[in-house]
């Protein structure tokens, strides 16, 4: 009987020993993955502010983009009404060289501007 009772002794003793062991790795895997949490949470918050800058830098460039494009657009605008200014007074103007012609031609009724007679 005292061997029954050692063997089952050693036998509770193994199994204690098994669950301690179990429970120390059940332990040792959780404080192993929240360990990793914690790094891949400092990681993602450095990934997160790096991605934030490069965000932030490229909305600033999209930015000075715009005022560029805006001053250009402006630019052409103000070319384009210039143009078109200097072609209205280029119109008004030869349309008032041949009216003073026209007006010279049938006011005075003066024939030798255009053609010259042979006396």
């Amino acid at each position: 009987m005292e061997r029954t009772e050692v063997e089952a002794r050693d036998k509770d003793r193994k199994l204690q020993i098994a669950v301690r062991r179990a429970k120390a790795a059940l332990l040792l895997s959780s404080l192993k993955s929240s360990v990793n949490r914690v790094f891949e949470a400092a990681n993602n918050d450095e990934c997160e502010t790096q991605v934030k800058e490069k965000m932030r830098r490229e909305i600033e460039s999209q930015r000075v983009e715009l005022v560029k494009e805006r001053l250009k657009m402006k630019k052409i605008k103000f070319c384009g009404m210039v143009d078109l200014i200097l072609q209205v007074i280029l119109v008004m103007l030869i349309s008032s060289f041949f009216m003073k012609l026209a007006l010279d031609f049938f006011i005075f009724d003066d024939e030798s501007f255009f053609c010259y007679s042979a006396t």
